[in-house]
């Protein structure tokens, strides 16, 4: 496919880290504008699913000629798109077996599972993503570097995709960068960082946010003293809060709370399309001491902290669509404003400032007081919430797992609960409906006492009237013990609800 995004990048990172701290936020819209036009008429001209999709919606691509008739350009979807036509006519070409791809599978869990192929173009794609993220955080080309793969391996994208991009980062550029795979063998990882960890001058570990924090909270248990190993933190797959990065840093020893670590927002549809950057880490902590700011960066209050991350248009080009995200990208499957299905929204870096400038703050100023200013990009900023079907309906109140999330991770609990869990709505004898939490508790934990037990029930029923109004209105409205949510626990790693092998779920809905 002849788009001519980043051709330059990929042979000079090092080059386009450098631009990124200097060239202007218009310089990067102008060639994601170009990128994308590129790619819709390639797709109508060569993907043969596309073709039809247009002509079904009555769209001739040669009348699309600017960035301004892009956006009349029908929105694709999995249901919409991906769904009603076989692999080889969503190929470019009409291509599919002939060609090499990787190939990796969503998770099934809302329906059958979609199988994603990628070629060797979306793995250049994420080294380069990664080359610039560990250059610009971790200092790779001056540090011997431990990687520990933790993301999922097999059919998930996560770990095989993470592998493939980081060989191709140590190759390419010559970087003292060891990578270990050990996927989801939690006792692997811990004997891996014990016996490699101390021939290198940094770790870094990447997985699953919960995942990593059991990691942690078990290496300790087994004796590891975290602080030893220079650990830095890379995740994937959902948000977290701030209070999370905490807890995680006291346990591990926090160097620089904007450079230790950071979180990818990727899906298995397109790769990694953003991640977060020492200035998105600044701007969120900031925002989160005002909750007028707050607002006026996300548009929702305290009680949900989005992944705020910066991209590059020129490899994904972000829209947004009624409070929804689009992205268009050369992904194995050609998609143009394609529905991520997330909730959030994107601001621009010239925008950001703006809007803290009006409450009084310097965004320069406050990143060289962080000792990050010069680790600043100039390109845009997309926040991303949890999708808006993780929640569960409770008599018409929306609960969301984050409340729970962020409550778990206080002493008074973090001592006997892992923090995973999982939201229900079931009903009782006489059909009426309640809200059941089932909590895991941490390894060697048999039960938590009963005075733990009536404390975390009404500190949960005390934060959800405090943070959640519909649970507030529910609550009052009707007899308070009907909306107290039922507590159930779980031992460590129990299949009913923690089976080992990915990500947690926090629903079930």
């Amino acid at each position: 496919m002849s788009i001519p995004y980043l051709s330059r990048g990929y042979k000079d990172p090092v080059k386009l880290l450098s631009q990124l701290h200097t060239e202007p936020e218009q310089h990067w819209i102008k060639r994601g504008q170009r990128m994308v036009l590129c790619l819709f008429h390639e797709a109508a001209e060569h993907v043969l699913a596309y073709k039809d999709f247009l002509k079904k919606h009555g769209v001739r691509h040669l009348k699309v000629k600017t960035i301004e008739d892009f956006r009349g350009v029908p929105i694709i979807s999995k249901e919409s798109y991906l769904r009603q036509y076989p692999l080889d006519k969503l190929s470019r070409g009409g291509i599919f077996p002939e060609a090499h791809w990787d190939i990796s599978s969503t998770s099934g869990s809302t329906g059958e599972p979609f199988y994603f192929p990628r070629r060797r173009e979306q793995n250049l794609q994420y080294a380069l993503t990664a080359e610039l993220y560990l250059r610009n955080n971790f200092d790779i080309d001056k540090r011997t570097t431990l990687y520990v793969n933790c993301f999922a391996l097999g059919v998930w994208i996560g770990g095989l995709f993470t592998y493939e991009a980081l060989k191709l980062v140590a190759e390419r550029g010559k970087y003292d960068l060891t990578i270990v795979n050990p996927g989801l063998n939690k006792e692997e990882i811990i004997k891996v960082v014990k016996n490699l960890g101390p021939y290198y001058d940094q770790v870094v570990i990447g997985g699953y946010p919960p995942f990593v924090k059991d990691v942690i909270d078990d290496g300790i248990g087994k004796g590891l003293n975290w602080p030893d190993y220079r650990i830095k933190l890379i995740f994937s797959a959902e948000a977290f809060s701030e209070d999370f990065r905490d807890y995680l840093y006291k346990k591990i020893g926090q160097r620089n709370i904007y450079l230790d670590s950071l979180n990818h927002y990727g899906t298995v549809d397109q790769g990694t399309l953003a991640h977060e950057t020492p200035l998105s880490i600044l701007i969120r902590r900031l925002a989160l001491k005002n909750e007028k700011l707050f607002t006026s960066v996300f548009g929702s209050g305290l009680n949900k902290q989005p992944t705020l991350a910066q991209y590059i248009p020129e490899m994904f080009f972000f829209e947004i669509e009624a409070g929804g995200l689009l992205c268009s990208s050369n992904s194995g499957l050609p998609l143009v404003r394609y529905d991520l299905k997330d909730h959030g929204g994107v601001i621009g870096f010239e925008k950001m400032k703006e809007i803290f400038s009006d409450f009084g703050i310097d965004l320069f100023k406050e990143a060289k007081k962080s000792g990050i200013m010069h680790k600043v990009w100039t390109i845009p900023f997309v926040y991303v919430y949890e999708r808006k079907d993780l929640s569960v309906s409770f008599c018409g109140a929306n609960i969301y797992p984050e409340t729970i999330k962020r409550l778990l991770q206080e002493l008074d609990f973090s001592q006997t609960f892992t923090g995973k869990f999982t939201l229900l709505v079931k009903r009782d004898w006489n059909q009426d409906p309640f809200l059941e939490i089932n909590l895991e508790l941490k390894d060697r934990v048999l039960s938590p006492s009963p005075k733990l037990r009536k404390h975390l029930s009404q500190r949960m029923v005390d934060t959800l009237l405090k943070e959640n109004s519909e649970y507030r209105s529910v609550y009052l409205d009707q007899k308070q013990e009907r909306a107290i949510p039922r507590l159930e626990f779980w031992p460590y790693e129990s299949v009913n609800f923690f089976k080992v092998g990915g990500k947690q779920k926090w629903v079930i809905s």
